[in-house]
């Protein structure tokens, strides 16, 4: 009921007030009772000693856990002035909410931080949840769970609005084409009509299978990297006895309109100054999911700044930026919550109700994401060509023994081919003059002279003479002619003869080249 105005105000006072007494405190370690502490102070209109006087109405600023927020904070990289200046340099900016909580939601001018007002029940859960919180960011800071900068509380005229500063998941420099809260169930999870007459709605579950029916597709890497992330942050979640948390997924697409992509520059231009360097790690996707070494160059241009977006693809080819986090997680699988799920089941389908005890909804939210959602390209393996296939990069260790072994059966076979017992030296100056029998392998080979002997014969075309094909060991069949190609299979190795000219061309020429494969 309080105008947004002097929430507003009062958040900033607050937290200007708060943070910037708490530089004065020595840095330590966080202790366990660092994460139950309460400051409290009044700032009335007037102003006191230490407050500054103010035009809104007198009003009380509580800060929950600053020592165990600072080091929150710290951990994120953001020093306190870039946070109060983020803060309380310029006025707060109110965004529409979508959600049926009645939360108000305020962001930051330079799009660094959100802030929500929550319910009593859900600050309460938060203060119980952070000693878990604190060792699990310890462990892994590259999270999509929701980043925690802060706990206050405002009470003014016997009202207390509870705030939390998080992250900004969507930034409004890039326009959203599409936003999606998706639950991973399907009771009653389409948006209103009120929600889609919005400007930007936030659509749901049943809207995404119906609008990108064929998912969401990445590379192989990415999508590895996103996934393992999602396990990791939904097992956390299932620890602590969360459930009904969302994944609020925002699209821009690429490939839209030059008229929007202007509109888009000339906007960014505007906000350059804010987005001069981000200031909180971490903080992207991209980041969240895999580190700020990879970015999205495979997708995007070098002129388009993908503000740490994911780079993927609709089913229609269009490259798209993702965004993405996971929101809601306050909401605790407590009596009340059991009692919603225990009703709902009874009129619909128990398992499709979001609502649902936290193992079942962690499973139910991974599969969905991973089945319906996020998608991996299957890379097709390029069939190898004659003409690319010229030269020999790498041979294995194992294949000295098999060429060896084949060579010895060669000998047996026909030792009187090899009674000469040519040299390495002197087997490569007769492939090199093309006029003995270069099909001949040495029965001892090491491991160099096999790849030196690859490569000569590779990279020098075999020229096969009538009077030498009468001598030849046979690799191919003895009907009339040579056929067009023949294979012999030496482990998990394979030699390809490949004639370049078929049979009736060979009848009318004297040779024919030969590609070898190993």
């Amino acid at each position: 009921q309080t105008a947004s105005s002097a929430i507003k105000g009062a958040i900033q006072l607050g937290i200007g007030y708060t943070v910037g007494n708490l530089t004065s405190k020595p840095d330590r370690d966080v202790l366990m009772q660092d994460f139950y502490v309460v400051e409290s102070v009044f700032l009335p209109s007037e102003g006191s000693n230490l407050t500054p006087a103010h035009h809104y109405p007198d009003f009380r600023f509580k800060t929950y856990a600053p020592l165990a927020f600072r080091y929150f904070r710290e951990l994120f990289g953001i020093k306190p002035d870039d946070y109060l200046y983020s803060i309380c340099s310029e006025p707060l900016i109110e965004l529409s909410n979508p959600g049926a909580s009645g939360s108000l939601f305020f962001v930051t001018s330079g799009d660094e931080f959100i802030i929500k007002t929550v319910q009593h029940k859900e600050a309460e859960f938060l203060q119980k949840l952070l000693p878990g919180y604190y060792m699990n960011l310890n462990q892994n800071p590259r999270t999509l769970l929701p980043k925690f900068y802060g706990l206050y509380c405002v009470q003014s005229g016997g009202i207390n609005i509870r705030i939390v500063v998080m992250n900004n998941v969507l930034p409004r420099a890039l326009k959203m084409h599409f936003t999606y809260d998706l639950k991973g169930s399907t009771y009653k999870r389409r948006a209103s009509r009120k929600e889609r007459e919005k400007s930007n709605p936030t659509f749901k579950d049943l809207d995404f299978l119906q609008d990108m029916h064929e998912g969401l597709y990445f590379d192989s890497e990415t999508h590895s990297a996103l996934m393992k992330t999602l396990q990791r942050d939904c097992r956390v979640l299932e620890s602590f006895k969360i459930m009904d948390y969302s994944l609020l997924l925002g699209i821009h697409i690429l490939n839209s309109n030059i008229k929007e992509k202007e509109e888009e520059c000339s906007q960014s231009t505007s906000d350059a100054k804010r987005h001069g360097g981000q200031k909180v790690l971490y903080s992207t996707a991209m980041e969240s999911i895999q580190g700020p070494g990879k970015s999205g160059d495979s997708v995007t241009t070098e002129t388009t700044n993908t503000m740490g977006g994911i780079p993927a693809k609709s089913h229609k080819g269009e490259k798209l930026l993702l965004f993405m986090g996971i929101i809601d997680i306050l909401q605790s699988y407590r009596l009340m919550k059991k009692l919603e799920h225990s009703w709902k089941a009874l009129v619909y389908d128990g398992d499709t109700v979001s609502v649902h005890r936290p193992s079942f909804y962690a499973d139910r939210f991974l599969k969905f994401m991973n089945a319906r959602v996020f998608k991996k390209v299957q890379a097709l393996k390029p069939s190898p060509s004659k003409k690319r296939c010229n030269s020999i990069t790498a041979l294995k260790a194992a294949s000295q023994e098999i060429v060896c072994a084949v060579s010895q059966k060669w000998k047996d076979e026909k030792h009187g081919m090899l009674a000469e017992g040519q040299s390495y030296a002197s087997l490569d100056e007769e492939v090199l003059g093309s006029h003995h029998r270069p099909d001949l392998v040495p029965s001892t080979l090491s491991l160099f002279e096999a790849v030196s002997l690859a490569t000569t014969l590779s990279s020098s075309s075999l020229n096969v003479d009538d009077n030498c094909q009468r001598d030849q060991p046979r690799l191919y069949s003895s009907s009339k002619g040579l056929p067009s190609s023949s294979t012999f299979t030496l482990g998990d190795s394979a030699i390809y003869l490949t004639s370049e000219q078929s049979t009736l061309e060979i009848e009318n020429d004297n040779a024919s080249v030969l590609d070898v494969y190993l």
